[in-house]
């Protein structure tokens, strides 16, 4: 594979793919999915180069994207990389404050937004940002603010560059273009303190390409991935790119929410997901187990042991299982795996990268067992995504997969795993501090997890940061029981508490509809949802789940109370960040009197 620097990667693509489809985007008006083929999107890539160069954009000059996924957020990319510039991308669900922030730390001129949320969000920080100079606007059904008198329209920025007039200065400065040019500048929206923008140079992604290469030669031109987490996320910015430099084609899903149909009319071959979604599939999956009866639940059952056998105990090691498993396994293959898959959408499925969240065990094993490739990982914005991930022969469930080749990793004080090599981030945007607190003199990254290496194979236990000590001394993994409770298919997010406190507790958000299920089926009756979730039948249903669940758990680790919430945590709040994790020290305040009553005496 040759790897192109990504300021002529779209252009090198298309002289290789011409008419074949890169890119798909769902016309919602039309209820379709519009091709986009390499030369097409080649062309719109030079006259984005161009429309940049009118607009006064200058080499290694920072431009911002505030939008959710659409064909436009590669457009834009790939035309400011052909410019030497930085694209900076922000999490769609920013809000105005968190957008404040990064404009005026990066000192954006030109912001590129998506769709009425985004613009709103902008233009009503606007006047605070001293830089800012336009807003550009993806989406024509925008209605732009009376005041407004000086953000345009996408296709209106466009106009000056029919005809490619500005091409040589474009050429020219692409000719320049090198590995050392900094690419993007991705904010983690972190859990703790202000945002900081790590900065990830072409060489980066280009040693990326390199090493997936190596790990992963079962990706192939003829894959579709479907992306579904934000372009801003370093996962699907990184598996996207990479994607491109395969060749696979790329189907953009723009509401994360709507995934479930759209997977279903691609029927994509690849995608990337946080283990959320498979965990929703597994959780599925023993909610229909449960409801059959005689035969068909036995059949189930079966065809999940029969498919753990045949999977982890013989091909995952490179073994030829017994004939009578082989026998049994093709025939669930072709009915209880086969309808499952496409219920799904994923029958046609190559391989899953999963990552961003501890995986269970039950849901690896479960996944692999019924023939779906899922290929666990770990990484970070930091190490331009991946640092592990499973190989396809003699991964360890349980790990977080080998080492990626080229990559150095080591295990320094406190379990922490460090890191070292060309993956790896130089450093914060204009944070000298902060960038060496996390490089040592030596180069090596310190990633705040803790972890050991068993060979090649990489083991998370904790997050060092996140450790939690009770008053009696006890270390408590709020991540471990997480995931562990999470896989119960009646919660949907839950929040541990145990630090500085005598035991452990936890808020829990419910699935409110299995919950109403629940009490219908068992005459409960209620005036809303705050009263149906403190009914003694209820608190006993999840008390029973809960201790069922956490058996393995020490009894100083395990939840001794609980407290049901009627709403979800929310972004607005500030107790969840852009990717879904939870601000603990927002929550702990937000349900301080809810927490406090928990361990009253």
């Amino acid at each position: 594979m040759i790897n192109h620097h990504l300021s002529v990667m779209v252009h090198r693509q298309a002289e290789k793919y011409g008419e074949k489809i890169a890119l798909k985007y769902r016309d919602y008006e039309k209820a379709q999915w519009i091709p986009i083929t390499w030369n097409q999107f080649s062309q719109t890539v030079r006259k984005v180069a161009n429309a940049l160069v009118a607009l006064g954009v200058g080499e290694k000059e920072n431009i911002g994207i505030f939008s959710q996924n659409k064909p436009e957020c590669f457009y834009t990319d790939f035309g400011a990389f052909a410019n030497r510039a930085v694209a900076i991308p922000l999490y769609a669900t920013s809000s105005p404050a968190q957008a404040q922030y990064i404009i005026n730390d990066a000192q954006i001129r030109f912001l590129f937004v998506g769709e009425q949320f985004q613009y709103d969000a902008a233009f009503s920080v606007f006047g605070l940002c001293p830089s800012l100079q336009k807003l550009i606007i993806f989406d024509r059904s925008v209605v732009k603010d009376s005041r407004d008198t000086t953000s345009v329209y996408f296709d209106e920025f466009m106009k000056p560059a029919e005809g490619l007039p500005y091409n040589e200065v474009v050429e020219e400065r692409t000719a320049r273009a090198s590995a050392d040019d900094l690419a993007n500048i991705l904010y983690t929206s972190g859990t703790t303190g202000e945002p900081k923008g790590v900065m990830l140079h072409h060489s980066n992604y280009l040693e990326a390409f390199r090493i997936h290469d190596i790990r992963l030669p079962f990706m192939t031109d003829r894959d579709v991935s479907i992306n579904f987490l934000p372009l801003t996320h370093v996962f699907e910015k990184a598996w996207c790119f990479l994607c491109l430099h395969r060749g696979v084609q790329i189907c953009i899903n723009l509401r994360p929410a709507d995934i479930q149909m759209t997977i279903k009319e691609i029927r994509p071959t690849l995608m990337c997901s946080v283990p959320r979604f498979w965990e929703k599939v597994y959780a599925g999956v023993q909610e229909r187990i449960a409801q059959e009866s005689g035969l068909k639940k036995a059949l189930m059952l079966d065809a999940i042991k029969v498919g753990k056998i045949h999977n982890l105990d013989y091909v995952r090691k490179g073994l030829k299982p017994p004939l009578m498993n082989q026998v049994r396994y093709k025939f669930y293959e072709k009915t209880v795996y086969a309808l499952l898959k496409k219920t799904i959408g994923i029958e046609n499925g190559n391989f899953f990268p999963t990552a961003g969240a501890a995986v269970s065990d039950e849901i690896c094993e479960f996944v692999h067992s019924v023939g779906i490739n899922m290929i666990v990982g770990y990484g970070l914005t930091e190490s331009t995504a991946t640092v592990s991930c499973f190989p396809s022969q003699n991964f360890q469930i349980g790990s977080v997969g080998a080492i990626m080749p080229g990559l150095e990793v080591k295990i320094g004080n406190d379990n922490e795993i460090l890191l070292r090599g060309k993956t790896i981030t130089r450093g914060y945007y204009k944070k000298a501090e902060a960038t060496a607190q996390a490089i040592d003199k030596e180069g090596w990254f310190h990633t705040g997890d803790a972890g050991y290496l068993k060979g090649e194979h990489l083991y998370l236990t904790e997050r060092i940061k996140d450790l939690f000590k009770t008053s009696n001394g006890k270390y408590i993994c709020p991540q471990a029981l997480e995931t562990k409770l999470g896989i119960d298919r009646y919660i949907d997010q839950i929040a541990i508490i145990a630090d500085q406190r005598k035991f452990v507790s936890a808020l829990i958000v419910p699935v409110y509809n299995y919950v109403e299920d629940y009490a219908k089926e068992k005459g409960i009756e209620y005036k809303d949802m705050t009263e149906l979730l403190q009914h003694p039948k209820v608190q006993g249903l999840f008390l029973a789940r809960i201790d069922t669940l956490q058996q393995q758990f020490a009894h100083y680790e395990q939840v001794k109370r609980f407290t049901l919430l009627p709403e979800p945590f929310s972004m607005e709040r500030g107790e969840l960040t852009n990717t879904l994790k939870l601000k603990r020290a927002v929550v702990a305040q937000n349900y301080k009197e809810l927490i406090d009553k928990m361990y009253k005496e």
